[in-house]
């Protein structure tokens, strides 16, 4: 497609904005020799006038993080950069200058970024940059030791994100719906002793509402809990802590509960009556005995989150099981064969039983005591959010799921259930925060209001080495350990901090919402872990177990999925948005910026797709036979093509993965994984152990987009 860039350059100290017509085609063929798609990973810089032959190419690159995408406290995706220049001329031949040095700076100027002196050539690691929207700018310059721009540009360039604008088609007449249509959409449903109708998702704060789309309304029967008598529905109560030794029986219930969240009572869904559902503390290599029974009126089953179970206790109904159905039950038997943190929840319209709360960590403990560091205590946050409307929860669909497009962002963000989670520390004192995002589509940047954060592990385990980060960036679905230590006497808010897109205006807005408050209180922690918590330690059992396999590290790639999208019978006035917005797709939708187009788009209209890029099969026509034992190198490539691209965290369930690298840049620093995010235009490849026979699903884990057949079926065989 062509594409605008707006570009705004000081010239001689006065303010020229240029308009240049960029070729910026999907360029499919150089998508895999640059990493990552151009059309969103790569900066064209283009000639001063006088100096046609000149040129150059900047790659974004994700420096090194533990997570899936690097960004900084405030939430901007943080890149650097790679320079190609070529035939730039003796800088002396253009006046008083000596050398050329590449800058950095916003379409308002400022800040000014230097980069460093570059020339022809090549250029690696400039930056860090984190900025919403940037130019790159190459000047001619006395000297390498200015401050800021003094000399000549020569070449200049504009990110991609520079291609937003202004949504042309506000200026469109509204499409409006017809009366028909509305009464179509419009049926109320007795739930109970109430009527249930189609509520409005309430807009988001820093956005306006898209002309045209205010009358309409999914083409679904609204669904929320029915319950005969609310008086007879039990209050839930925080969750408890059940430590469960090899061979030892947990009875689970999955049930309706009454809960409280800023004042209003809603009926949603518990385990055992608890939010969230019973915190599961088990050794290592113990095996134990779960009977389920479901007293919800919707067939659920528990899947068992990242535990290489066997495979006929998976819990995803019809793979491994036959649904759990109201009133029925089943026995699992759950064998914990590696140490790490993990989670259960419904594999079975998880879109309503999941956001509902019927979710729950697992903390499985090695036997050696000093599989992690010293710390003075422990805290598992399960990360969520939930919709809620004028009128209360807002309604799921009944036949099939709303939210297809983006996923259901909620607006109330959760810790353990609760908007306002809070703890007291001691002065100095070391916390361990073992976190799990539960939330069907939000990816959450947390900020412990600049306490230092040590990242520990991840899904299945510890990372090679362990590392100093900002924030914790983590995708729905994924776990990572931290340990945080609390220096000053003094309240840390901890807040969610991102840079949401604007996508009819086309600018960012910062979104920050505080989740807790850490309140460090004297007198000092004792003992002093300061020192102990001051070093980084190499995790040399992770690195021998890892060691076996890095001989597979450069293998060509076995298998290729790619993840895309097909829409069909949305409402012209959306369809409309949707093509406009294609100019630009962030690499992470950060926030529900779009809530009207979203909630309109169901299952009906909306297929995300996992298709095999070698025998063009999608979804569960895709039929993949492994053998235990074999190691696949499995390439997944984020269409940026599509006409909606957004990230998806991709789960695989019953085996483990080592992330090797992103947008061809290799991971230095593993771990085992069971879930990772590819943001669009990303292309990741994984090197995938087949270690547990069986029939396994593997899916995207934003619950909406699963629930429009984002998920395939491999065999394992023994």
């Amino acid at each position: 497609m062509n594409g605008i860039l707006l570009i705004a350059m000081s010239w001689k100290g006065s303010l020229a904005v240029i308009l240049t017509l960029v070729w910026l085609g999907s360029a499919e063929a150089q998508f895999t020799d640059i990493g990552g798609h151009p059309n969103l990973y790569r900066i064209q810089l283009f000639p001063a006038p006088d100096l046609k032959s000149a040129r150059g190419t900047v790659r974004l690159i994700q420096p090194q993080s533990p997570f899936g995408v690097a960004v900084s406290p405030d939430g901007h995706h943080r890149y650097k950069l790679n320079l190609e220049i070529e035939n730039l001329p003796d800088p002396a031949s253009l006046g008083d200058y000596n050398t050329f040095v590449a800058w950095a700076t916003t379409p308002i100027l400022r800040p000014l970024i230097k980069l460093g002196e570059v020339g022809n050539g090549s250029y690696h690691g400039l930056g860090p940059v984190s900025l919403n929207k940037f130019m790159i700018w190459i000047s001619a310059e006395n000297s390498v030791d200015v401050k800021e721009r003094l000399g000549r540009l020569v070449l200049r360039g504009a990110s991609p994100s520079t291609r937003l604008q202004p949504d042309a088609h506000l200026m469109l007449p509204p499409v409006r719906p017809s009366m028909t249509q509305r009464e179509q959409t419009h049926k109320p449903v007795v739930t109970g002793a109430k009527a249930l109708d189609w509520s409005q998702p309430p807009m988001h704060p820093l956005v306006s509402m898209i002309p045209g789309l205010e009358e309409l309304r999914p083409k679904l029967v609204p669904f929320l809990p029915r319950v005969e008598d609310e008086r007879e529905v039990p209050v839930a109560r925080p969750r408890q802590v059940i430590f469960l030794r090899d061979g030892q029986t947990l009875d689970l219930q999955a049930s309706p509960v009454l809960r409280t969240i800023h004042g209003r009572t809603y009926i949603m869904y518990g385990f055992n009556g608890q939010y969230p559902g019973p915190l599961i503390q088990v050794q290592q290599s113990a095996t134990i005995t779960v009977n389920f029974h479901n007293e919800t009126e919707l067939p659920t089953a528990i899947h068992w989150h990242g535990i290489r179970v066997e495979n006929r206790y998976d819990g995803v109904p019809g793979v491994t099981q036959a649904p759990v159905e109201p009133g029925e039950s089943f026995r699992y038997q759950v064998f914990f064969r590696d140490a790490g943190l993990y989670w259960y929840h419904p594999h079975h319209r998880e879109d309503i039983q999941q956001d509902l709360g019927l979710y729950g960590n697992i903390l499985v403990r090695a036997p050696t005591q000093d599989f992690f560091n010293e710390v003075h205590r422990e805290e598992i946050l399960m990360l969520d959010d939930l919709l809620i409307g004028n009128d209360g929860l807002v309604p799921f669909g009944e036949e099939r799921a709303t939210h297809a497009l983006m996923g259901r962002f909620g607006n109330v963000l959760l810790v353990n259930g609760e908007p306002e989670y809070s703890i007291r520390v001691r002065h100095g004192e070391v916390v361990r925060f073992f976190l799990t995002n539960v939330s069907n589509t939000r990816m959450f940047n947390l900020f412990f209001d600049g306490a230092p954060i040590k990242v520990v592990g991840s899904d299945l385990g510890k990372f090679e080495r362990e590392s100093w980060v900002d924030s914790v960036t983590i995708a729905p679905a994924e776990r990572y350990i931290v340990e945080v230590q609390f220096a000053e006497a003094r309240e840390y808010p901890i807040t969610n901090r991102v840079q949401v897109l604007d996508h009819t205006f086309g600018s960012f807005h910062p979104e920050v919402v505080t989740l807790g408050q850490i309140r460090v209180e004297e007198p000092k922690a004792e003992p002093d872990l300061s020192v102990t918590f001051s070093m980084l330690r190499e995790h040399t059992d992770v690195q021998e177990d890892i060691a076996r396999y890095r001989q597979h590290f450069g293998r060509p790639i076995d298998r290729h999925l790619l993840f895309t999208l097909s829409v069909k019978d949305l409402p012209a006035r959306l369809m409309q948005r949707i093509r406009a917005d294609t100019v630009y797709f962030n690499p992470v939708e950060w926030g529900g910026t779009m809530p009207m187009m979203n909630w309109i788009s169901t299952t009906k209209e909306v297929e995300w797709l996992l298709r095999d890029e070698t025998s063009g099969k999608t979804n569960m026509d895709i039929d993949w036979v492994f053998r235990l034992g074999d190691l696949i190198k499995l390439r997944l490539t984020n269409d940026r093509d599509a006409i909606h691209a957004m990230q998806h965290p991709f789960h695989i369930h019953g085996q483990r993965f080592l992330v090797l690298s992103r947008n061809h840049t290799t991971n230095e620093n593993l771990v085992w994984k069971d879930t990772v995010v590819v943001a669009v235009g990303e292309v990741v490849d994984l090197l995938l152990e087949i270690s547990n026979p069986g029939r396994w699903m593997a899916h995207c884990h934003i619950a909406e987009h699963l629930e429009t057949g984002m998920r395939l079926v491999f065999e394992a065989e023994p």
